[in-house]
């Protein structure tokens, strides 16, 4: 992709930003970037993580309520959803190999591979991927 910078926030980084929570520097000067350039892209698919999270047995609290604490993010300057295209979802499905079990995270990555971005991330297993050339990512 040219032009301005544009990178995807896994669900973690999202939650991570969102909290004000400590990020890499890295991560931080990649997300600046992206807020004056292109933008911070959030999938739908963080969406569906935090409504699981939120459910969990022990549960992680997003205030004032799961729907409000994802419009709140997106609301924010510079960041926008990004679709799940059927071509990234079937895409998910056929990452070379070895790749991630998550499902969630394999959306991810076919999306961040989809529209040639790097991945923000704290997953070990994402990163390990980008290591391997398979997609990029910025550890936060």
């Amino acid at each position: 992709m040219t032009g301005l910078p544009l990178v995807l926030l896994d669900t973690c980084a999202l939650i991570y930003i969102a909290n004000g929570e400590p990020i890499t520097e890295q991560a931080r000067e990649a997300a600046k970037s992206a807020i004056v350039g292109q933008g911070v892209l959030v999938s739908p698919v963080s969406a569906w993580e935090i409504g699981l999270l939120s459910t969990a047995k022990r549960p992680v609290t997003f205030l004032p309520d799961p729907k409000t604490y994802f419009a709140d993010f997106l609301s924010r300057s510079g960041v926008r959803l990004t679709p799940l295209s059927p071509n990234i979802a079937i895409e998910s499905s056929h990452l070379p190999q070895p790749v991630h079990g998550d499902p969630a995270d394999r959306m991810l990555i076919a999306t961040a591979r989809a529209l040639n971005v790097p991945i923000v991330t704290r997953d070990r297993l994402i990163l390990a991927y980008a290591r391997a050339g398979h997609v990029q990512a910025v550890a936060c």
